[in-house]
């Protein structure tokens, strides 16, 4: 039991600004929040910004980075004499490789361009748009009755793109519906797939386009703060949103949070639990957020792209988004990077084929072999599949899925056994390890690929199917039930990938 007047809350932040976890840091957080210094760090070290003290730079080991030479990277900037910590990703895939310096300046050595979408007023979002501060969509919201808005965000078939792909006026109609007045309104900002970073433009180029969107639900159902919980590396985008709120006039109290490094927030109760100052670890549901969610209050949240989509539907209508779309509703923010000419984030008709895709974004180098539709979760699939919809139903029926839309193509320089390693590692280093199928699955996958890659013997791989299977089955999140997509989807698609192989 939390002692009265504790303030949990605020130790994440505040171990930060005493520049990590550390005996002293532990005891003065403690001093300062009455809570106890178990507590402490058992929440602290479970971040990666935070558990260690001291300044290093952090490179990126995402699979497009690897592919993109930071290995060779990493090893040019420990030989300079600087502390070098590997990360997860940076979400700055476009830009491969990258480092952060331990300011969080992002340095990329990316040899080719990066884009967006040319300006188009058309378009639900436009990322290359001007950036308009004048909130008529708001003010139209607040000439409406909450039913009416309601409505139109269900004609408009909006479903929610942080990547479960679930219709979003549920959502909303679940927290209105809630006996409980005391609500709350959280953006996830938390982009951490691999191969995505959407939202990441998103906050740089169109902060008042998704605050706009922000105060139009908080308006429809009521809430009475808004959080706002983005990445912590995410450095110049918190300062685009912060001159965004202080030049906006949202109608209720506006929290910006910095995550500390941990994927799995992106969840949307994890996130919740590390708002809260724990560990980041998924709730089991039910009860759900829009019943019992920060504070356990009714609480609705969404991502990013999501929000930044209800201007456009409340000014042109739910029908003219929904038109939007080819085989789904809306247009789509997809990221694309790994082996093609331009990469960047495109916003295209949902439904739109790979081919389509990637010709918005230059067209491919070399001679593709595998894409991952949607960031490290969705696996790999062979390039028979390039004319298929990249839309939320239709990939499931391909056994993969959209997600976030983190396209990442790669040609047939790459081994892919070889990367499904790379993104078993992730996985791994990423599992919260609340539950066993997750904690164990995820550590026998990446041992499991690395004793193939180094006997050469396919026997290593034997068991695979049985522990993905107890994975997707027993974990309590997405993260424990898609992590073995990677190698087994490659297995599955490239089965002469995983044969024997002749080591040196």
């Amino acid at each position: 039991m939390q002692k009265k007047g504790a303030q949990r809350e605020a130790i994440l932040h505040l171990l930060e600004e005493e520049g990590g976890v550390t005996e002293q840091s532990v005891r003065t957080v403690s001093k300062q929040t009455g809570i106890p210094e178990a507590d402490i760090w058992g929440a602290g070290t479970f971040y990666s910004l935070i558990r260690e003290p001291g300044e290093r730079r952090l490179i990126c080991q995402g699979l497009t980075c690897k592919m993109a030479g930071s290995d060779a990277l990493h090893a040019e900037l420990a030989a300079e004499g600087v502390p070098v910590e590997a990360v997860s990703c940076l979400g700055q895939c476009d830009r491969a490789p990258v480092y952060l310096e331990p300011d969080r300046t992002l340095v990329s050595r990316a040899v080719h361009f990066w884009g967006i979408t040319p300006d188009d007023p058309t378009l639900p979002i436009n990322l290359a748009g001007a950036d308009s501060a004048d909130y008529a969509a708001l003010a139209k919201a607040r000439s409406m009755t909450t039913a009416q808005i309601l409505d139109e965000i269900e004609a408009s078939g909006l479903q929610g793109r942080g990547g479960a792909g679930f219709p979003a006026h549920i959502k909303w109609r679940s927290v209105v519906g809630e006996a409980e007045t005391e609500r709350y309104l959280v953006c996830n900002a938390d982009e951490g797939e691999p191969g995505t970073f959407k939202d990441r433009e998103v906050l740089l180029r169109r902060p008042h386009l998704m605050m706009e969107g922000l105060a139009i639900a908080a308006h429809t159902i009521g809430a009475s703060e808004i959080y706002i919980y983005i990445r912590g590396e995410f450095a110049a985008e918190r300062s685009a949103l912060e001159a965004a709120i202080a030049a906006a006039e949202i109608p209720v109290p506006v929290h910006i949070v910095a995550g500390h490094g941990a994927y799995i927030c992106g969840e949307e109760t994890a996130l919740l639990e590390s708002l809260e100052g724990k560990r980041g670890m998924p709730r089991l549901k039910p009860p759900y957020p829009t019943q019992m969610g920060f504070r356990n209050k009714p609480t609705l949240i969404h991502n990013v792209e999501t929000l930044a989509c209800l201007p456009a539907i409340l000014l042109r209508g739910g029908d003219a988004f929904r038109a939007a779309g080819r085989t789904e509703a809306g247009s789509k923010l997809y990221c694309i990077s790994g082996h093609v000419a331009c990469p960047g984030v495109y916003e295209l008709p949902l439904g739109v084929s790979l081919d389509e895709l990637v010709e918005a974004a230059g067209g491919y180098l070399g001679t593709p072999m595998a894409f991952s539709p949607g960031g490290a979760s969705s696996g790999f699939l062979p390039m028979r599949l390039r004319s298929h919809p990249l839309d939320f139903k239709g990939l499931g029926k391909v056994g993969s899925m959209l997600g976030s839309a983190g396209v990442v193509v790669l040609n047939d320089t790459v081994d892919l056994a070889w990367a499904a390693k790379q993104q078993a590692i992730f996985f791994e280093d990423e599992s919260c390890g609340q539950c066993a199928p997750c904690r164990i699955g995820t550590r026998y996958v990446r041992q499991s690929i690395d004793r193939y890659l180094t006997t050469g013997d396919p026997v290593a791989l034997q068991h695979i199917e049985d522990v993905s299977w107890e994975m997707d089955q027993g974990s309590i999140c997405g993260l424990g039930q898609i992590a073995a997509l990677p190698l087994t989807s490659a297995r599955t698609h490239f089965p002469e990938t995983f044969g024997h192989r002749e080591i040196p």
